[in-house]
């Protein structure tokens, strides 16, 4: 997929797996990725997408250990 490229509210929606209504309800709320409106088209970049998601990732102590090198029994 072309990075420029910009996605409806569906499209975007199935990018995060949520439903196009939680990107809408999101919007109202001021919360959710960034988007641009062009008249009454709203469209998200695929950038800011990722960018959404991956601060939306948690970091456990598994995952943790795994960035450092040290695996599954290094504690």
């Amino acid at each position: 997929m072309d990075e420029r490229q910009k996605l409806n509210t569906q499209e975007a929606a199935a990018y995060l797996g949520v439903q196009p209504n939680t990107l809408e309800v999101w919007r109202c709320k001021h919360k959710g990725p960034r988007y641009t409106k062009l008249g009454r088209r709203v469209l998200y970049d695929i950038r800011d997408l990722e960018t959404f998601f991956a601060s939306r990732s948690i970091e456990t102590l598994e995952s943790n250990d795994t960035r450092r090198g040290r695996g599954r029994h290094g504690l």
